[in-house]
């Protein structure tokens, strides 16, 4: 790979930066509050086809009330399977059929439930975090490596590298405080 110039490295670690918060609010998505969302059932596969699908792939998911989520098949065979699919993950969720539609009650949280909901959350956005300071690491070694620069360039482009780590961690921890807000709302 031919050398990067600064703009192309700050460029870069902005982007890497992006992506772990991205995956930060990705996975933020798949806690589960008291609230229905349809994004809480994207990590459950159902066995289909001869392989392991999202359930996202095999029916559509909705969440017409805030405790309540429905999927439907769009092949009705598969009921048995998707509703063993959501049974099996680890969500702690009952479904049951009815007239080719899966309904899936959310139950209430417990207290207890809730904090370790938050402890997992915290985790995940420290992941998010580490993501961040490792392309500000990787942004500043390479910032170093740099020949035919002037001094002042490159204290500009690791101070453009620092305010978007300080972003990205600030936003991190904004997600962290409405997340937190949500898990724990009774």
């Amino acid at each position: 790979m031919s050398a990067m110039t600064l703009s192309e490295i700050v460029r870069h670690a902005k982007a890497t930066m992006d992506k772990a918060m991205e995956n930060t609010r990705r996975e933020f998505a798949t806690i589960r509050t008291g609230k229905a969302t349809t994004s809480l059932l994207d990590l459950v596969k159902v066995e289909a086809y001869g392989s392991e699908m999202p359930l996202n792939q095999v029916g559509s998911v909705a969440a017409p009330e805030a405790r309540l989520l429905t999927v439907t098949p769009w092949d009705k065979s598969l009921m048995p399977t998707i509703e063993k699919a959501i049974r099996d993950s680890d969500l702690g969720l009952n479904p049951s059929s009815q007239g080719g539609i899966i309904r899936v009650p959310i139950p209430a949280l417990t207290e207890e439930r809730r904090r370790d909901l938050v402890k997992v959350m915290h985790k995940l956005a420290e992941e998010g975090r580490v993501g961040v300071r490792h392309a500000r690491h990787e942004a500043l070694a390479q910032l170093k490596k740099i020949a035919h620069v002037s001094e002042d360039e490159k204290k500009h482009a690791e101070k453009d590298v620092q305010k978007a780590t300080d972003d990205h961690i600030r936003h991190i921890d904004e997600m962290v405080k409405v997340k937190e807000a949500e898990i724990m709302e009774v």
